[in-house]
């Protein structure tokens, strides 16, 4: 979940959506803050440095996420992506970069990861380490209050702060499966401006798992089933299912569910071996203050494989 970094009040807001994201997100209340990607079984490096390396490629992902459209103030969110194999493929190096939005909030966020991997069984298992910064800035001015010499909103933006942060990960997968454990930010750094603290990141713990398998091998069609855990203290433990039927490995299509949050669905496309496409959409289904008054939360994803020889290229399509 997205976190607001200012506890407003009430009395100061001219408009009922700011007074929304403080009561469900609030300050200093241990949630789920992390972007939510309805597209994270295509995002892995995000959260898991361990990823680094493990297509076999250089592989860029792009991503943009605009939740609750619609919806003033909603969060948007964008991410980018890039990492590859290096030193005979034992190493894998990332960069990520996110961007995300909400009301009067901007966070970035940019992280470089490493991973060493070794043979384990039929499979690699990797070991990953992300260092970066996040930055977070508010821009408590672009608000309206009713009282204009009200004193919580006078003169008290905050210049962008830069915190840094480190992560760690453990990632194994095969030709069928993966699994993967991680906490990309282990500090808990605390944002301030002069007169509270507007927010504090909490540690977010991540299982990944996913599979392929073939449920038609006369018309080449495979599912792909994935899962996403999410864990932060004093939050409710939050799952992301997806199951992707994939045809002759060019089209894909599926339902995703979010536990406590979304239904929807997902649908891209293999436009060649190394470049592909993907949009998803999904609903709120619980929290009726949002879901009358928005049209859904949508995604774009594009993925693009750059190979550095034939013998890459004959492994394709890469599913994880």
């Amino acid at each position: 979940m997205h976190f607001i970094a200012c506890c407003f009040k009430k009395r100061a807001m001219k408009n009922i959506i700011l007074s929304f994201f403080a009561l469900i997100v609030g300050l200093q209340v241990q949630a789920q803050q992390e972007a939510m990607f309805t597209h994270y079984s295509f995002n892995t490096l995000a959260v898991n440095p361990a990823y680094a390396g493990s297509r076999d490629a250089l592989t860029i992902t792009g991503l943009g996420r605009f939740q609750w459209v619609n919806f003033e103030g909603a969060p948007k969110t964008n991410t980018l992506t890039a990492h590859a194999p290096i030193l005979n493929e034992n190493l894998g190096v990332g960069l990520s970069f996110l961007n995300d939005r909400i009301g009067p909030t901007n966070s970035n966020s940019i992280f470089i990861d490493l991973a060493y991997k070794i043979k384990v069984g039929p499979g690699k298992l990797a070991f990953g380490l992300k260092g970066g910064v996040n930055m977070l800035n508010n821009d408590l001015n672009s608000l309206t209050a009713i009282d204009d010499n009200d004193e919580f909103l006078a003169g008290v933006n905050t210049p962008t702060q830069i915190l840094p942060n480190v992560g760690a990960g453990l990632y194994y997968n095969t030709e069928k499966y993966y699994v993967g454990l991680s906490t990309p930010r282990l500090l808990e750094n605390d944002f301030k401006n002069s007169i509270v603290t507007q927010a504090k990141e909490a540690r977010h713990y991540y299982l990944i798992a996913g599979t392929v398998f073939s449920i038609s091998k006369k018309q080449n069609i495979k599912l792909r089933p994935t899962a996403l855990v999410k864990v932060t203290q004093a939050a409710p433990v939050e799952l992301d299912l997806t199951a992707l039927v994939y045809f002759n490995d060019v089209f894909w299509v599926g339902p995703m569910f979010r536990t406590g949050d979304a239904a929807g669905i997902l649908a891209g496309l293999n436009v060649t071996d190394q470049f592909s496409f993907g949009y998803s959409f999904d609903w709120s289904y619980t929290n009726k203050t949002i879901t009358y008054k928005n049209y859904g939360s949508h995604e774009l994803m594009l993925r693009y494989d750059l190979f550095y020889n034939n013998k890459q290229k004959i492994r394709s399509p890469r599913y994880f």
